[in-house]
């Protein structure tokens, strides 16, 4: 069972709720995707459960690969009760190309590896394709 979590918690229990580093929290309240997170007096950062929530939320978006600014961006949509869905399918559609576009280069770079990985006799001799391919680059 479940203890109930006390609000606002330390940073090292966001950390451990939200599944995010807490130099990483210290990151993300920097670039302002947070706010301002309050304070005690002695000056230690204490979490909402909102901000905690809205660490999951960049944690998972990091997860699927979305840069820091398609994130900012999402965030804010996220908060935006009057927002548009259209603006968050365009990021997530141009991230998803973007990705067709790097899985496509590195597949082509796993069919050059496996041909000189073919050519090469991988024996005793020193001759080797593979080196040979990335010398004449």
């Amino acid at each position: 069972m479940k203890a109930h979590t006390q609000w606002p918690v330390p940073i090292g229990r966001a950390a451990e709720l939200s599944g995010v580093s807490a130099r990483m929290l210290r990151h993300y309240e920097s670039l302002g995707l947070l706010g301002k997170v309050s304070r005690t007096d002695s000056g230690y950062r204490q979490y909402s459960e909102a901000e905690v929530h809205t660490l999951r939320f960049i944690k998972r978006g990091r997860d699927l690969g979305f840069s820091m600014a398609d994130l900012t961006e999402l965030v804010g949509l996220w908060h935006n009760h009057r927002r548009s869905s259209a603006n968050v399918k365009r990021i997530a559609q141009k991230h998803a190309d973007d990705l067709s576009v790097r899985i496509e280069a590195m597949q082509a770079m796993q069919r050059s590896l496996k041909q000189l990985i073919h050519c090469c006799q991988g024996n005793d001799r020193p001759d080797c394709p593979i080196l040979d391919d990335l010398a004449s680059g």
